[in-house]
């Protein structure tokens, strides 16, 4: 069912092709059904090729419909994780399933780990292109351990500091959510919530700090670790958003200059933001879009970005199982074993879920 095929676009990193591209066979006969079945069937297989490439392409399967992909995504049975506390405007398709950032499609998304700027972020990310753009619009990876090494060898200074350090995010909110904008969620959505106390109380369970605005709200984030250890895989990855935030968190309210500084309040110098920025586009892979295809993504292992295309194009989105990262400043206001956002579970005495850490 599952066949391992190779196309011109991937790289070979460590002795692995990156990614793994998995196609049927084609002396088998296919329908959706069977696939859902076999995907419950081979998942520690598919599992397993995602652990030791970092991303898995499935194409050529016989799924036609956002519907499709939910019941596709349902099969790898793994948690939901909700889309919330994000920056990106997103709407809800069907299940589980979301649109992806929704930002004009003149405007490039800049590689990032997926909500690697908060301290709750997912593990696996599916990607579903349910309608091929016209010209562009790849959705680029590459490797996070060989970006980390790229950065080490070449600014070991800069990275000793990074590490030490971490980063520090700010971002201002509108009050509803901006579609022009990749960052254009606001605080509405953010929080859950139109009531600015129950706003602040939220952020600052998410470690987050608030400053009102007259027509919004300033948020800063951290410091929170830049580079992360990969405990599975035995190495360091180079896990924020530094590059999006520097190069692309700009609109009406957003300064992408100030949107990113090191932990301890210092700027962070250019010319290393847009020397890693080549090499994050150096070291990539574009595999342009078909309709159809499932892109399964290890948030952990890899990162992602977005071409800009001519329409139409339409890439939907899963994102899955929750993780932790601590900010480096401990806040006496989280409280254990609980999150904030998790909508799936019944609340308890207090009416604000918790931040879970």
């Amino acid at each position: 069912m599952f066949k391992e095929t190779r196309i011109p676009a991937q790289k070979v990193v460590g002795g692995i092709l990156f990614p793994t591209i998995v196609s049927p066979d084609p002396a088998i006969q296919i329908d959706f059904r069977r696939f859902v079945d076999e995907v419950r069937n081979h998942r520690p297989r598919l599992e397993n090729l995602l652990h030791s490439s970092g991303a898995v392409l499935l194409r050529g399967f016989p799924v036609k419909t956002a519907a499709d992909f939910n019941a596709a995504v349902e099969a790898f049975g793994y948690e939901e994780f909700p889309y919330v506390g994000g920056a990106a405007p997103r709407t809800n398709v069907v299940g589980r399933v979301y649109t992806a950032n929704e930002s004009p499609p003149d405007q490039k998304i800049p590689f990032h780990h997926e909500m690697a700027q908060v301290p709750e972020y997912p593990s696996k990310l599916f990607f579903y292109c349910d309608v091929e753009p016209r010209t562009g619009g790849e959705t680029p990876i590459v490797l996070s351990h060989y970006v980390y090494q790229r950065m080490k060898e070449k600014h070991p200074e800069f990275v000793e500091k990074l590490e030490k350090h971490g980063l520090i995010y700010t971002r201002v909110l509108g009050t509803g959510d901006d579609p022009s904008s990749p960052i254009g969620r606001g605080w509405h959505s953010t929080f859950l919530t139109k009531d600015k106390n129950t706003a602040e109380e939220r952020a600052t369970r998410l470690g987050m700090k608030l400053e009102w605005m007259e027509d919004g709200v300033k948020t800063i984030m951290g410091p929170i670790p830049a580079v992360k250890s990969d405990a599975t895989r035995g190495r360091k990855i180079w896990f924020n958003s530094m590059v999006a935030a520097y190069t692309g968190w700009k609109d009406t309210r957003n300064d992408p200059v100030k949107a990113v500084t090191f932990g301890d309040g210092t700027p962070l110098p250019a010319d290393i933001i847009y020397d890693c920025l080549g090499i994050l586009e150096d070291e990539s892979v574009a595999i342009p879009w078909k309709q159809g295809d499932i892109l399964l993504v290890d948030n952990l292992a890899v990162l992602h970005s977005r071409r800009s295309f001519e329409p139409p194009r339409r890439i939907l989105a899963s994102l899955c199982e929750l993780k932790l990262q601590k900010c480096f400043i401990p806040s006496t206001a989280i409280k254990p074993g609980v999150s904030i956002f998790d909508t799936t579970r019944k609340p308890d005495s207090n009416p604000i879920r918790n931040f879970r850490v």
